[in-house]
């Protein structure tokens, strides 16, 4: 059920981007961290560094649509980090890319044949004494673009999260607000489909 391939050791390398690829969305500070995986197999399923330690256990499902919204996309790379419990971007001081502002708490993965994908983490902690809520960084990297970034994954019960907050999320990529359920196990399931170009600048 859980793949645990992607480790942090082997994140350290970045993959070459393709100079054919076209820019949109505007600035996407840090997508190049899309990239890092190294010489690792991405598959449709990771597992993140935190996932084993203590916290409020975290899985994610859904489908990513081409811009029609109703075709799979394969072959599409999410790329997603997040803070920690104390709401920290935590490093291990042997960083050499995007994983010195990102932190290890990081995973890469690639859509299958149904556009599927999923991933296990902790829900991250807000940032200390702010007022912005807990999230999930999102960036995709799909053939023929350059990587961008769509809304953060936000979680509905939040209660840092208020209804204007809500309101003023772009939808790039459609809504990333989780509703949460808890299963049998104790972990906090949600789903969230993501439509690619959707509310991206220069997306055609």
């Amino acid at each position: 059920m859980i793949n645990a391939a992607l480790t942090v050791a082997s994140c350290q390398q970045s993959k070459t981007k393709d100079p054919s690829d076209k820019r949109i969305g505007g600035g996407c500070e840090g997508c190049e961290a899309a990239h890092e995986y190294g010489s690792t197999r991405l598959t449709s399923t990771d597992t993140l560094p935190d996932f084993f330690k203590e916290g409020k256990k975290l899985h994610i499902t859904g489908t990513i649509f081409h811009k029609d919204g109703k075709s799979p996309a394969q072959n599409v790379i999410l790329y997603i980090y997040h803070t920690d419990q104390t709401g920290q971007y935590p490093t291990k001081g042997d960083e050499t890319g995007w994983d010195k502002r990102h932190g290890y708490i990081r995973g890469w993965i690639k859509t299958n044949a149904n556009g599927k994908y999923d991933f296990y983490t902790l829900i991250p902690g807000a940032y200390p004494g702010g007022d912005n809520p807990a999230h999930i960084h999102a960036i995709i990297k799909e053939p023929g673009y350059e990587a961008y970034w769509i809304d953060e994954y936000l979680f509905d019960d939040d209660p840092i999260l208020t209804e204007r907050e809500k309101s003023r999320q772009p939808k790039r990529g459609g809504s990333g607000i989780l509703k949460t359920t808890r299963t049998a196990n104790d972990m906090m399931t949600a789903t969230r489909n993501i439509i690619l170009g959707f509310n991206v600048p220069g997306y055609e």
